[in-house]
């Protein structure tokens, strides 16, 4: 049997990984840039109902303003005439060596406020596009070895750009609420907030803590050795499921991208009940904000669902 997705299923997919130019660490890239417009087109007669992206996805790091607004205009074009939307948007701080130190938890302060405003660009530019949710992956944030840098001192730094970027949205009156995406290594020797345990605890030391939430990448969860199922049913629990990346891993490996539910299908079964019924006992969800899924077979998706469900309801995902 041909599963055929629709529109309606709210599956949207990353410019990251649709581009993506098979390029691995020790390697060039493989594959050609794919353009942004061809990427929409194709994706809606695909069924998808939209395209998330980073900013770098979009224009270039560094490039000039004409440069950045040409982009945005051919991709609110081709949204336009396909229909599409943007649900989600987020920020590349990991990719250029300024952010080598990291980006909110740079020991360089010029490159905390640089990391910031890169930031504050991009959520203006989320919500001109109607996105919702904002995720914050902190891909640099950490260190390679303990002494590097005071982590007590880095997670106040940490708290203090998510608080002001809650204060901006608020002030701002965007629609907007950001989903932390925890990993426990790579780039990164070892990553800030790296489980979705991890992730949630921290954000209770929020001045707003009701606009973050995270976005669980499963295969992130799965490096860390965890159950992912587990991890993503307590940020059910805690109504902190704002996003949600599906992919899938080979046990602890590197961040391999593989498709959603290679090698192991009885989570990716157990994970999809959970989100679509509440799990095997039919317990309704608390909350979820959008689903997805990744890989380079199968490229990244996500659907937005709504706010938190009454207790008769269930979130639409995939």
């Amino acid at each position: 049997m041909t599963i055929q997705p629709t529109r309606e299923d709210k599956f949207s997919f990353g410019l990251w990984t649709v581009g993506w130019e098979a390029q691995d660490q020790f390697g060039s890239a493989t594959r050609p840039p794919l353009d942004t417009v061809e990427a929409v087109n194709k994706l809606s007669d695909l069924g998808a109902y939209g395209i998330t992206f980073h900013d770098n996805d979009l224009f270039p790091f560094g490039c000039s303003a004409a440069d950045r607004q040409r982009e945005i205009d051919r991709l609110t074009g081709a949204l336009k005439s396909t229909g599409m939307i943007v649900p989600m948007v987020t920020t590349n701080l990991f990719s250029h060596p300024v952010f080598k130190d990291g980006g909110f938890t740079s020991n360089d302060r010029g490159v905390r406020r640089f990391a910031l405003r890169k930031v504050l660009d991009n959520i203006d530019l989320a919500a001109e596009l109607g996105a919702e949710t904002f995720v914050m992956w902190g891909g640099r944030e950490g260190s390679e070895y303990d002494a590097a840098k005071d982590i007590r001192g880095a997670l106040e730094r940490y708290r203090e750009a998510v608080n002001l970027l809650g204060d901006y949205v608020t002030d701002k009156g965007y629609n907007i609420r950001f989903a932390i995406e925890p990993k426990p290594n790579e780039p990164r020797g070892d990553i800030l907030l790296p489980t979705l345990g991890h992730a949630l605890a921290f954000i209770e030391t929020l001045e707003r803590p009701e606009l973050v939430g995270v976005n669980p990448e499963t295969g992130h969860e799965q490096m860390a050795g965890l159950n992912f199922t587990h991890g993503i049913a307590q940020a059910l629990y805690q109504g902190k499921l704002f996003h949600i990346d599906l992919n899938g891993q080979r046990s602890i490996k590197f961040d391999q991208d593989l498709v959603f539910g290679h090698g192991d299908l009885q989570n990716a079964f157990s994970l999809v009940d959970l989100l679509e019924n509440g799990g095997p006992d039919g317990g309704p969800p608390t909350a979820a904000r959008a689903t997805s899924t990744t890989s380079p077979a199968a490229p990244r998706t996500s659907t937005a669902c709504g706010t938190p469900p009454p207790p008769t309801c269930r979130p639409t995902c995939c």
